[in-house]
């Protein structure tokens, strides 16, 4: 049956998550589908700022480490993760950005692998993977003088690909583009049985899928804080390394924070005996501050309802696509099954770029990956059922009236 505005309003009043939009500064007439990007202003940030800035490091001064606790910020947030990805709160920490605990995870995988084959040289992954995952485990490969070797294999056959060469698999449980979730229970088991590690990237899925990372045994993960978590754009990223690792993993950026006794100073580095072993620099107190505010956000969700209503918006948003644009020549990319899909749609179009920088110019806010997708995230705690139809509402108008050939919409800018 077709879906009308009334419909779409009576799933807002029967929504049990609709109080947490007030928490958040959407601007008006602005319907926002890209937190998958970077999430909405949480209110209470503002006076967070004010009072790190202004009170902590304004009145506080070089005191505030010990007397606003700064030095415990990453393990603080850390233990505010936890419960959103199914680990034990001395499972995660905050720190750097995706980039660099990738690569710091990645590595240490590598070490404890050759600590017991060096026949273990590949580290598996898709082609099409989030650009700065593949870029950094090809850097690693340099740097480590070609002894790993990176491999991709399309995610269809690549769990079969996996055998006793593999000694590490890097996957995003989310597709970036396509929205498409991997089976993080079967790749898991299967890298397993076959002696390699799994080291997860939860960009895409922290905050808008439940995972539960020790349930499945995984080994490593990382992830964002500025998509789902809201923590304001280049907030830190977390790492998650399972309990069983943590006593003896190395690192390859050991740096004093990482120390385990960072303030006495010593010449020679030893790694502290926890999680915190995989800090490496100062905390980026301001950043941080910001990202917790994100996170508290989290603390009373349902994360099953939450998943409930983000495939309930991508179903919808689906349909009402195809019912006011059929012949648009809009693709579906990403997974027609709800289960299959994480909190985002993405469809295949020739023009996609023009259209989405229309949609933009309408106060319509997604956006556009290359060559041809038009991606929109859809933030459960923000979004509205509501926004679906005023969205599809300015899209169809785009088509119908082939606004999307306007010279304005076709230049690109340096952030698509």
């Amino acid at each position: 049956m077709p879906l009308n505005r009334d419909d779409l309003l009576e799933l807002d009043r029967q929504d049990p998550l609709a109080d947490h939009r007030d928490a958040f500064d959407i601007p008006e007439g602005v319907i926002y589908f890209d937190g998958n990007s970077l999430g909405a202003l949480p209110k209470a940030a503002k006076g967070r700022v004010r009072e790190v800035v202004e009170q902590q490091w304004g009145q506080g001064l070089i005191r505030s480490w010990n007397e606003a606790d700064w030095i415990n910020l990453p393990q603080r947030l850390g233990a505010k993760i936890a419960p959103l990805i199914g680990a034990q709160p001395h499972e995660v920490i905050s720190a750097d950005s995706t980039s660099v605990n990738l690569f710091k995870l990645a590595a240490a995988a590598l070490r404890i692998q050759q600590q017991t084959s060096r026949e273990r040289r590949v580290i598996l992954s898709e082609p099409g993977n989030f650009p700065t995952d593949l870029y950094m485990l090809q850097g690693l490969c340099d740097f480590a003088a070609g002894e790993p070797e990176l491999v991709t294999e399309p995610a269809d056959s690549l769990i079969d690909r996996i055998d006793e060469s593999t000694a590490l698999v890097v996957l995003t449980h989310v597709h970036y583009k396509s929205g498409r979730l991997h089976d993080m229970t079967a790749i898991t088991r299967r890298a397993h049985e076959c002696g390699a590690l799994v080291l997860w990237d939860l960009s895409h899925s922290t905050g808008a899928v439940p995972v539960e990372l020790n349930d499945v045994g995984a080994d490593f993960a990382i992830g964002c804080g500025y998509k789902y978590l809201n923590g304001g754009p280049g907030a830190p990223a977390f790492m998650f390394v399972a309990e069983r690792h943590l006593s003896t993993l190395q690192q390859p950026l050991s740096g004093w924070f990482g120390h385990e006794s960072p303030f006495d100073m010593r010449d020679d580095y030893a790694p502290a005996p926890d999680i915190r072993r995989v800090l490496t620099g100062t905390t980026s107190v301001v950043a941080a501050s910001l990202f917790e505010v994100g996170l508290d956000r989290f603390r009373d969700v349902d994360m099953f309802a939450l998943r409930k209503k983000s495939m309930s918006l991508t179903e919808h948003f689906i349909q009402l696509v195809e019912e006011r644009c059929p012949n648009a020549g809009f693709e579906l990319v990403s997974p027609r099954e709800p289960q299959q899909r994480g909190s985002q749609v993405s469809f295949a179009h020739p023009e996609g770029y023009a259209i989405v920088q229309a949609l933009i110019d309408r106060g319509v806010i997604g956006d556009y990956r290359s060559p041809d997708i038009l991606r929109f995230g859809f933030a459960p705690l923000y979004v509205q059922y509501v926004d679906l139809w005023g969205a599809v509402e300015h899209l169809a108008d785009i088509m119908c009236n082939r606004l999307w050939e306007n010279p304005q919409y076709r230049h690109r800018r340096q952030v698509t």
